[in-house]
């Protein structure tokens, strides 16, 4: 698949989802870009705000096998893995699988248990297999999890360890939503008559890995490694926090970004890619010191406050195709650039050329489109 291929078959994914859950459009392209990614997705919000519903419906959507697990004080690591139980007919021990062995876990109120349950996922999140008395089973690709919590009500619950929260490739929250939105959920209840919400499998579950692997067809400069690199180590050195992030998070910061730029159809990361990401793929692996525990500063803000310091610029590059449509080409550098216009491009002879330059006209680019696909592009630059 290429990247024209997998935006359009995300756009149809999210759309299918959005039909039920409503104004939260921006948290669906997140989850979506986590799952793109190969990661697992912690979702933190009150109760009552369509986590659980998000989880089952994307799993329909991506054609995956889906399964839930309720986690409660008395819930077993065995409940989650499997166990062997004997068989007196044939006189042995066999192995009967748990409910991870599925496409799409969801692992709801995941702090409800307690840390030896929640461990028996860690193995399963990061290496993609169980170990049940010194025997590996492997999981089938692709295994993701969808994880919930509750932020409020602590009696009873058990915080998730670091070793495990940094294993999320993302957290997120849903938030409530706006009223208009609000009242459209009450309407499409009233429409449709049940409290049942289904969507029908837009991609299988070959397909999603297709998906998964065109995400490394995605370029990323050497300008943007630095700058993930520079708002990973920001958070090393920022007096605020007792833990920074670690490498994982600068492997998952990357990941998330590839996966936002194939969700708006480019080809290259661009620094807002990495913006867009940066909270919801470090937030959750910093610790602050106690002492500001009682104030209003947050991971999220700390990490707001670093994205904002300087980041590769883009220069953007416009001129009129031979059919008179305006075009723009948006260049981190001269290697890469993606075309953007409202309309369908016709294809092109292999030979015809445009020229493109700045508005200043100290930067211009003669552009040769490709013969048989009006999205590839060969630039040749001048002035650089």
């Amino acid at each position: 698949m290429n990247v024209v291929e997998v935006e359009a078959r995300c756009r149809d994914i999210l759309k299918a989802v959005s039909g039920a859950v409503v104004g939260k459009d921006e948290v669906l392209a997140q989850i979506l870009a986590g799952l793109l990614a190969n990661g697992h997705v912690l979702m933190e919000d009150y109760p009552g705000l369509a986590k659980t519903l998000i989880a089952r419906l994307l799993g329909q959507a991506m054609g995956l096998p889906f399964k839930r697990i309720q986690f409660t004080p008395d819930l077993l690591p065995s409940d989650i893995t499997g166990s062997y139980v004997y068989d007196q007919r044939n006189g042995r021990f066999d192995f009967r699988h748990g409910p991870v062995f599925t496409g799409l876990l969801l692992a709801d109120e995941i702090n409800r248990a307690t840390p030896k349950t929640q461990s028996a996922l860690l193995e399963a999140m990061q290496e993609a297999q169980v170990t049940v008395e010194g025997e590996s089973f492997p999981l089938e690709a692709p295994f993701l999890v969808i994880a919930t919590q509750n932020p409020i009500e602590l009696e009873g619950t058990y915080a998730l360890p670091e070793a495990q929260l940094d294993r999320f490739i993302m957290r997120i929250t849903v938030g409530y939503p706006a009223r208009e939105d609000e009242q459209q959920i009450l309407k499409r209840r009233r429409e449709r008559r049940t409290d049942a919400a289904e969507v029908p499998a837009i991609v299988s579950r070959d397909e999603l890995l297709a998906m998964q692997r065109a995400l490394e067809d995605v370029h990323v400069d050497a300008s943007i490694e630095a700058y993930v690199v520079d708002l990973v180590r920001a958070t090393r050195e920022d007096d605020r926090l007792l833990l920074g992030a670690s490498p994982r998070g600068s492997l998952a910061l990357l990941k998330l970004a590839r996966a936002a730029a194939m969700l708006r159809r480019s080809d290259f990361v661009t620094p807002d890619d990495v913006k867009s990401m940066a909270v919801p793929a470090l937030a959750h692996r910093l610790v602050l010191k106690p002492e500001l525990w009682v104030s209003k500063v947050t991971p999220e803000r700390i990490n707001q406050h670093h994205g904002k310091k300087s980041q590769p610029t883009l220069v953007t590059l416009s001129g009129v195709d031979p059919n008179g449509q305006s075009l723009k080409i948006d260049v981190l550098n001269p290697q890469r650039a993606t075309l953007t216009h409202s309309e369908p491009c016709p294809v092109h002879e292999p030979s015809h050329q445009l020229h493109l330059a700045t508005q200043s006209g100290e930067n211009a680019a003669d552009l040769l489109w490709s013969g048989n696909d009006p999205q590839c592009l060969t630039l040749t630059w001048h002035g650089w």
